[in-house]
């Protein structure tokens, strides 16, 4: 067996701020588990930095180094094989970095075991829906904005300062309905409602997600009661049990689920089942992935998500064309060999059984 843990750094053509960082540059981690002269890969674009309870990428690769990659050489000499995919969910700790890795690891392996038996993603997880896109733009600066034509919802970024009058002139020329993304960084109930108001006069606003800090459940009840748009909470969902208690609290109508945030897929896939049997409408979020990753998640979003959801390409400077080849197995798709070769090698193991 070999592993292989690569970095990919890309500058987003069209950055977005949001209240507490800008994003500018992703930095995105690709696993490549090679075994029997089979390979799979999976990929994760942590966070530059740990905010709102996401793990900085620093924490991610040494999680993938001290932890996964052991982990995983104990299970083969062990057991004389690789671990199924839908094992890798358990592996995971109590660190904050422990679930984006652990999904890193559960996308290679399932990649791998599709490709193993010459099937795809799509005989394991069957399009039930044609899931609409979202779309992600920023109303804090002034910065360069792109709105893809086929959005059926724009998430824009906002903070507590006012909106500037090109914000509002560009949120008058939307088409689509937009969602306000407060990132945690809201004050209070009344500031949110009166920038709810201003938005509404020029654009339709159908949520506002994450006004409050994570696990601030009670503060977003009470605010989710005296607002009539929905209200949607995203770094706030990382298990069933966050789930459970935002159903419990009537705290949100919608749910982002993101993949490396809960730990991987089948617990997305997990959580998304949960929270529809809980009466909220999940949606699948991401974090600037390639398209190599956009295609994976298009596959789960089009199996059990009916909100519009982050599956559409990033723009990069550089352009995504050359980053993913199509293949006729496993995802579809797999990072292309001119984006490996420039991709900075982090890991490289080797075992023997």
């Amino acid at each position: 067996m070999n592993v292989t843990l690569r970095r990919q750094d890309t500058e987003i053509r069209f950055p977005v701020r949001s209240a507490a960082e800008r994003h500018a540059k992703r930095l995105r981690l690709f696993l490549e588990i090679e075994s029997d002269g089979v390979t799979g890969f999976g990929e994760i674009a942590p966070q530059p930095r740990e905010l709102n309870g996401d793990a900085a990428i620093a924490d991610v690769i040494d999680e993938v180094r001290i932890f996964v990659v052991p982990q995983l050489q104990q299970i083969l000499e062990r057991e004389g094989d690789l671990p199924s995919w839908t094992r890798v969910a358990r592996f995971a700790g109590s660190r904050a970095a422990s679930n984006p890795a652990v999904a890193l690891l559960e996308m290679a392996l399932l990649d791998r075991e599709l490709r193993s038996t010459g099937s795809t993603i799509d005989s394991l997880w069957p399009a039930r829906f044609d899931t609409p896109l979202q779309t992600t733009v920023s109303l804090i600066d002034d910065g360069a904005w792109s709105v893809d034509p086929d959005a059926a919802r724009v998430r824009a970024k906002i903070s507590a300062a006012p909106l500037s009058a090109q914000a509002l002139q560009r949120l008058a020329e939307l088409s689509a309905p937009v969602l306000l993304d407060y990132n945690c960084s809201a004050h209070s109930d009344g500031e949110v409602i009166e920038q709810v108001r201003i938005v509404r006069d020029v654009a339709q606003v159908v949520a506002v997600e994450q006004p409050y800090a994570v696990g601030n459940v009670v503060d977003t009840a009470r605010l989710a009661e005296r607002l009539d748009v929905a209200l949607s909470v995203d770094e706030g969902v990382r298990s069933v049990r966050d789930v459970a208690q935002l159903a419990r609290y009537r705290a949100a109508e919608i749910i982002c689920v993101k993949p490396a945030r809960v730990g991987g897929l089948a617990n997305a896939r997990t959580i998304i089942e949960e929270a529809r049997e809980a009466g909220l409408r999940p949606y699948l979020g991401g974090f600037f992935e390639s398209p190599f990753a956009r295609a994976v998640h298009r596959s789960l979003a089009r199996n059990s998500v009916e909100e519009p959801s982050d599956l559409g390409p990033v723009d990069v400077v550089g352009g995504s064309e050359r980053e993913a080849d199509p293949v006729t197995d496993g995802f579809g798709v797999r990072p292309s060999a001119e984006m490996l070769e420039h991709a900075a090698v982090l890991v490289s193991v080797e075992v023997t059984i």
